[in-house]
């Protein structure tokens, strides 16, 4: 028994064009029970009675979630590069700091004291260049003890803070976005 090809029909799901491909004539009745136990290994596989639409409608869900899990996982490589390289730069930063412990008004020539104001230049761009990136220091001196974005290294009485505040900075911390790199090491009064 032969059956005439099916006609290829066109269906609008979403706003994407889906093609039924048209079926070959029917296989001899001998492999028609194949093809029924093939069939129900594929009903088996989805939920019964779901159309073609529904199949469609599902893949093509599945397939937005790849892209948006995929987008995401770029970002979060991209976004461990830069605090990679800012981990790299902090040090720098840091020896610039402690170069810079002289101010300029403290020099005693004119050389000294255009040498200080230049590396005080220096410095800036460098902060600068970081803080395009998303880096930026973390705030301290002060402030109440976070330890999410402070590390305690020395607990001491001070007239000068309440309790539970951030004393003194001994090294600065430094975050991109809400991402802490490194947490600054403070002195916290008692």
């Amino acid at each position: 028994m032969t059956r005439a090809k099916k006609v290829t029909e066109e269906k609008a799901v979403d706003g994407v064009i889906k093609e039924e491909i048209p079926e070959e004539q029917e296989a001899p009745e001998e492999n028609v029970a194949e093809e029924e136990a093939a069939g129900e290994a594929d009903e088996a596989e989805a939920p019964e009675g779901e159309s073609a639409d529904v199949k469609y409608l599902r893949l093509a869900a599945d397939f937005q979630n790849y892209k948006k899990r995929t987008e995401r996982e770029r970002f979060e490589r991209y976004t461990d590069g830069k605090k990679d390289f800012a981990e790299a730069m902090l040090p720098i930063l840091d020896n610039f700091d402690r170069a810079l412990t002289q101010d300029a008004a403290d020099a005693e020539s004119e050389r000294e004291r255009l040498f200080i104001e230049g590396m005080d230049m220096i410095l800036k761009q460098f902060t600068d260049a970081l803080a395009k990136n998303g880096v930026t220091e973390i705030e301290a001196l002060g402030e109440d003890f976070d330890p999410n974005v402070h590390h305690a290294v020395i607990m001491e009485p001070s007239k000068t803070y309440e309790s539970q505040k951030v004393s003194d900075v001994l090294q600065k911390g430094y975050k991109i976005g809400d991402k802490v790199i490194r947490p600054s090491m403070v002195k916290v009064a008692e």
